[in-house]
């Protein structure tokens, strides 16, 4: 659960973040992003989020479309596609953006492709750099990101979220929870979290 006293305004974990210029980010925004994910905040109820407690997102008969084939054409999707999908998510303490504090970076997405033929799974892995080493919001940041991309990507991705190693001081707890799909799904049931995140992503595009 979320520490709400570290939201509040006068005490926060970093009251002087470094903020970088929106103009300097580097995007590559495309307007198909808002018509593809209409159900964006379908995600942030019980019923409809996913139930990671009983669903194996390692294995491709876990994610398998019936729709697809493998003589589809997929539409390719590159790291500066997932960074425009996460850049603009709001910080739950400060007004502004992930990307703009430096907490999500271009640099520090990657996207692993099957290995096997066998496999139709990609996976998507981010690393997050909270503002402070402290930060006592790093696990709501990274569900709030994971659960943008889990709506916004096809269900042929499998979603990595982490805090970049040496930049928090409990980073391996915090990855361990946003990695343990029970407690991630646990988390989703409380109705605190979801409304931070929900804010979280209002600015989305």
């Amino acid at each position: 659960a979320p520490n709400t006293t570290a939201m509040d305004t006068d005490n926060k974990d970093n009251p002087n973040p470094t903020i970088l210029n929106a103009s300097d980010l580097p995007t590559r925004q495309r307007d198909a992003h808002a018509a593809e994910s209409p159900s964006l905040f379908d995600a942030l109820t019980q019923d409809t989020y996913p139930n990671y407690a009983t669903t194996d997102l390692s294995s491709p008969e876990a994610s398998d479309d019936s729709s697809d084939s493998d003589s589809d054409p997929r539409e390719e999707i590159d790291e500066q596609e997932i960074y425009d999908l996460i850049s603009t998510i709001s910080d739950p303490e400060h007004p502004t953006s992930l990307a703009s504090l430096a907490v999500v970076n271009l640099p520090d997405i990657f996207i692993t492709r099957p290995t096997s033929p066998t496999s139709r799974l990609s996976t998507v892995t981010v690393l997050l750099t909270p503002t402070t080493a402290h930060c006592s919001l790093g696990t709501v940041i990274g569900l709030a990101v994971r659960v943008r991309l889990e709506q916004a990507l096809p269900p042929r991705f499998r979603i990595d979220v982490q805090l970049k190693e040496g930049t928090h001081t409990t980073a391996d707890a915090v990855n361990k929870q946003l990695a343990d799909k029970e407690r991630v799904a646990a988390a989703m049931e409380n109705g605190t979290l979801v409304g931070v995140i929900r804010n979280m992503l209002a600015t989305c595009e």
